[in-house]
């Protein structure tokens, strides 16, 4: 059995419409966005059954200039080295250090100090605390994502604008407000809608390859 993690079913949604019915032998799991939500779930999930590896997966921000949005990224911080080495080969990809954080990072100077203080070239909000919870059980993971935000291409208006971490959901009223008063703002969304929507597509794809791939290397 395989699991895979995602922090929220917007990053999900292409991946498991991809898989069908196909695949029986795959078990996708929301953690909630954020180390809180995070780490509050994902022992339950991982003792709920005998899983032969996790892939730790969704979206991560770039701290690298070079990573564009819809870049795959493996963070082999946190990957098992043959698991990590089997997906190199397999996807068209980049590889390097990735750093979990407790918010979200809008600041262009937050995500330069990130990767100078941690020799890190992306960003996310989930896989520390999953990579724990796998390390205290001998769960192999890899670490596999997606950029959807860049240096190049930020978020479109203010972290708790966009999400609210503790109601775990789009603010709709206060992203209208926010929106009557930033105009131009609403060109930014737009863009920034293209680019999740961009990420999650290319992401289901690499997944699917990947666990077709590790499945076939298992028989």
């Amino acid at each position: 059995m395989i699991a895979v993690t995602f922090a929220h079913p917007n990053e999900s949604r292409d991946f498991v419409r991809l898989l069908g019915g196909r695949h029986r032998e795959v078990r996708v799991f929301h953690t909630g966005v954020g180390p809180t939500a995070a780490r509050e779930k994902i022992e339950r999930f991982i003792d709920s059954e005998r899983f032969d590896f996790l892939i730790s997966s969704g979206f991560a921000g770039g701290l690298d200039p070079s990573l564009g949005v819809a870049t795959l990224f493996l963070g082999e911080n946190f990957s098992d080295p043959t698991l990590l080495e089997q997906a190199r080969d397999l996807l068209i990809c980049r590889v390097g250090r990735l750093v979990t954080v407790e918010r979200m990072i809008e600041d262009g100077r937050e995500r330069a100090a990130l990767a100078r203080d941690h020799g890190a070239k992306a960003v996310d909000m989930e896989t520390e605390c999953v990579a724990k919870a796998c390390q205290a059980r001998q769960l192999p993971l890899v670490s596999v994502r997606a950029i959807s935000d860049s240096v190049d291409a930020p978020f479109p208006a203010p972290a708790n604008v966009l999400f609210d971490l503790a109601k775990q959901r789009t603010p709709s009223a206060r992203l209208a407000a926010y929106l009557l008063t930033h105009p131009t703002a609403v060109v930014r969304l737009a863009r920034f809608s293209r680019q999740i929507a961009l990420a999650r597509a290319e992401l289901a794809v690499a997944l699917k390859e990947l666990i077709e791939n590790l499945e076939s290397a298992r028989r």
